[in-house]
C-alpha cells in the first residue's frame, strides 16, 4: 500500500489511547520501553569495560572518555532532530529505522580492531539512538492522557531508563567477565532486531505532521556541542594555556550562538524556543541538564576506582552497583504514589538534595577506604536520589505539551539530559587531570584522589540543579493534579 504523502494522515494510522490495564497495550508499551531500555544500558554497558578496551586499543587515560563520549554527543546533538524526524515521518517508522541502525552499529562496535573504529561505530549508535529515544517518549506522551495513567506509563519509562544505565554496568561486567568486552556491544543486536520486528505488530503508527527539517539548527547546535566538549577533553591532557583547546571553546561559542539565532528565525525550528515559555517546564529543562552533568561522571569514575584502585574484577565492579540499581527500581515504582499526595516539587526537591549529598559523601573519599567505608552508603543515598528525581522532571517538562509538539518536546527533554552528562563527564574528566597533573604517590593514591575531586565537582553542578529547581518550579496545585 504507498506511503500517504507528508502531513496528510493517513485514514488508517490514528494516535491511540492506550490503558494500562488491557494486556495490548501492556505489550505495547513493553516493547516501546524495551526499545528505550536498550539505549539506557548502552549508555554504561562499556563502563566496566573500559579498563579492557583500553588496554586492547590503546587510549590515554583521558582518551578513554571519548569512548563513552562519542555515543553520548552524537546521541545528544541529534536528539533534537531526531524528535523532529518521528514528528514528520511517523514515530513507529523512525523508531523501527533507528532500532535497525543501532543494531548495525554494535555489530560494527564489537567487531572493531583499532580505536578510530571503536569510535566510528559508537557516533553510529549515537545517531540510532538518537532516532530511538525521542520517538519511545512522544509515543507515551500521545498515548497516555495527561494524570494518573499517564503517571504509571512514565513511571514504568523512568524506571527503565535508571535502570538501563545501572543494569548496564552489571551486564558489562558479566559479558567482560565471562567472554570479552567485545559483548558488551554486540548484546545490542539481537535486541534490536526484536524490537524492530514487534513494532509493526504491537505499536499503532502516528499521524505524520506537515514540516520541513531543520538542518541548520541540527548542524550548528552539534557542531557547537562537540566543540565545547573537545575543549575540555583537551584541557584535561594539556592545560589551560593549550592553543586548540581556546581555539575549541571560541568556536563552541560561535556555533552556539548562531544556534539560537537560527532556532530563533526558523519557521520550524528542531527547537522551538516558545517550548521555555512555561516556568515551570523552562525549570525542568534545566533541572535534566544539570543533573545528569553533576551525576553521569560518578558512573565512570567509580568503575575506574573499583577496578584499578581496589582491584575488582570487571563482574565485580559491577555488582557493586547492584545496592544503588535495586534501591532506584523500588523507589522508581512509588514515585507515582508520591506524586498524588505531596505534588512534583517536594519529590522533585527531595531526590536533588539526596544526588546532591551522595556526591558530597563521595567528595570525602580517601585512599584505603573500601567498598562498605567508602562506596556502599554515597551509592544507596544516589539511588533514592535518581530514583526520586527524573519521573518528576519528565512529568513537569510533558504537562501540557501539544501533540503535534510532542516529539520536539521529547527530543529537547533527551537531547539536554544527555548533553548534560556528556559536558559534565568533560567537565569532570578536566577536573580530575587537572588535579593529578603534579600528583605524588602510588597510581592508585592518583586516582583516588582525582576521582574525589571530580565527585566533589559534581555535587556542586548538582547543587546548582537543586537551587535553580527551588526558585524556578512552582508545583502549582494544578499542574499536581494533572
Amino acid at each position: 500500500m504507498p506511503t500517504p504523502p507528508t502531513g496528510t494522515p493517513s485514514t488508517t494510522l490514528r494516535p491511540a489511547r492506550l490503558d494500562a490495564a488491557d494486556p495490548t497495550t501492556a505489550a505495547t508499551l513493553l516493547v516501546i520501553v524495551t526499545a528505550y531500555l536498550m539505549v539506557g544500558v548502552d549508555s554504561t554497558v562499556v563502563n566496566v569495560a573500559l579498563p579492557d578496551i583500553q588496554r586492547d586499543l590503546g587510549f590515554t587515560p583521558t582518551g578513554l572518555s571519548w569512548v563513552l563520549n562519542t555515543y553520548t554527543l552524537a546521541f545528544g546533538g541529534l536528539l533534537l532532530l531526531g524528535g523532529r524526524i518521528g514528528d514528520i515521518a511517523g514515530r513507529r517508522r523512525t523508531l523501527t529505522a533507528g532500532s535497525l541502525l543501532f543494531a548495525a552499529a554494535s555489530l560494527l562496535g564489537g567487531l572493531a580492531a583499532e580505536g578510530s573504529w571503536l569510535l566510528a561505530a559508537r557516533a553510529l549508535q549515537g545517531v540510532g539512538a538518537a532516532l530511538i529515544a525521542p520517538s519511545t517518549l512522544a509515543l507515551i506522551t500521545t498515548g497516555f492522557p495527561e494524570g494518573p495513567r499517564r503517571h504509571h506509563a512514565l513511571g514504568v519509562y523512568s524506571s527503565m531508563a535508571g535502570i538501563g544505565a545501572s543494569v548496564g554496568l552489571v551486564l558489562g561486567g558479566m559479558l567482560t567477565s565471562w567472554a570479552s568486552w567485545r559483548w558488551s556491544l554486540l548484546i545490542n543486536v539481537p535486541i534490536g532486531i526484536a524490537v524492530a520486528a514487534a513494532l509493526p505488530r504491537f505499536v499503532t503508527e502516528t499521524p505524520r505532521h506537515t514540516g520541513r527539517f531543520d538542518a541548520t539548527g541540527a548542524l550548528t547546535g552539534t557542531a557547537g556541542t562537540a566543540s565545547l566538549v573537545y575543549a575540555f577533553i583537551r584541557v584535561s591532557e594539556e592545560g589551560w594555556s593549550d592553543t586548540r583547546a581556546m581555539t575549541a571553546f571560541g568556536a563552541a561559542a560561535a556555533l552556539l550562538t548562531g544556534f539560537v539565532l537560527v532556532e530563533a528565525r526558523a519557521e520550524q525550528p528542531v527547537m522551538p524556543l516558545r517550548l521555555f515559555a512555561s516556568r515551570n517546564r523552562a525549570g525542568g529543562y534545566a533541572g535534566v541538564l544539570l543533573l545528569p552533568a553533576g551525576m553521569f561522571g560518578v558512573f565512570y569514575f567509580l568503575t575506574l576506582v573499583g577496578q584499578q584502585a581496589l582491584g575488582y574484577s570487571p563482574l565485580r565492579a559491577g555488582f557493586a552497583f547492584l545496592p544503588m540499581t535495586l534501591l532506584m527500581f523500588t523507589t522508581v515504582r512509588l514515585v507515582p504514589r508520591l506524586l498524588q499526595r505531596f505534588g512534583t516539587r517536594p519529590v522533585l526537591l527531595t531526590g536533588m538534595s539526596l544526588i546532591t549529598l551522595a556526591g558530597g559523601w563521595l567528595w570525602r573519599l580517601e585512599p584505603g577506604d573500601g567498598y562498605l567505608t567508602g562506596l556502599l552508603g554515597p551509592l544507596l543515598v544516589m539511588g533514592l536520589g535518581v530514583g526520586l528525581s527524573f519521573m518528576p522532571l519528565n512529568a513537569t517538562i510533558l504537562a501540557g505539551v501539544a501533540p503535534r509538539e510532542a516529539g520536539s518536546a521529547s527530543g529537547l527533554l533527551q537531547t539536554l539530559q544527555w548533553l548534560g552528562g556528556t559536558l559534565g563527564l568533560s567537565v569532570l574528566v578536566t577536573v580530575f587531570g587537572t588535579a593529578t597533573q603534579h600528583a605524588h604517590g602510588s597510581p592508585a593514591e592518583i586516582l583516588t584522589e582525582g576521582s574525589a575531586r571530580a565527585f566533589g565537582a559534581g555535587s556542586l553542578i548538582a547543587l546548582a540543579a537543586l537551587v535553580l529547581s527551588a526558585f524556578v518550579i512552582t508545583g502549582t496545585a494544578r499542574e499536581r493534579d494533572a
